[in-house]
């Protein structure tokens, strides 16, 4: 194709469901997923002559969706909340790890940002360290820190939450 236009139309068609799950697994929320998605790609747009060039198309792309997540808090406008706290959502019935998967969302969000991406790129997207340090612009003794540091405060987080006694009959 020498239409570069349409070579990015086609590149983002195809990699729109993996930018989502990826953007997911970061935030937990699926309209602050597309937010993410949707920074990536447009940012994609702009420098898509740059991004051709890259040796690895998919890990550039990736990264700069990590980099949105991560620099996501600085803005202004992402401080903006129209709720105190979000209403938790409903669990769907028959759905079995659905309210443990509630719950170590709930507490990953809590995990400094730095430490969330590493943690989802470690262990949800089963990335080695060596690209989650590229991906961070960091080295591998960093991503193994902060892996370390927030494994330690999610076990913190997960240990202090209540528990409810079950009741046997």
């Amino acid at each position: 194709m020498d239409d570069p236009e349409a070579e990015y139309t086609e590149y983002v068609r195809g990699r729109i469901p993996a930018l989502r799950r990826l953007a997911f697994l970061l935030c937990g929320d699926e309209h602050r997923a597309d937010d993410l998605v949707q920074t990536t790609i447009t940012n994609l747009f702009v420098h898509w002559s740059k991004a051709q060039a890259a040796s690895h198309l998919n890990n550039y792309v990736r990264t700069m969706l990590v980099r949105a997540f991560i620099d996501e808090r600085r803005l202004k406008w992402a401080r903006v909340r129209l709720f105190g706290s979000l209403p938790e959502p409903e669990p769907a019935p028959g759905h079995e790890g659905v309210e443990d998967r509630a719950v170590l969302r709930a507490a990953l969000a809590k995990v400094p940002r730095r430490q969330q991406a590493v943690l989802v790129l470690r262990f949800l997207c089963d990335l080695p360290v060596d690209e989650v340090a590229e991906i961070l612009n960091c080295s591998p003794g960093t991503v193994k820190s902060q892996t370390s540091y927030g494994l330690a405060r999610l076990r913190k987080l997960l240990d202090a939450r209540p528990v409810t006694p079950k009741v046997r009959h």
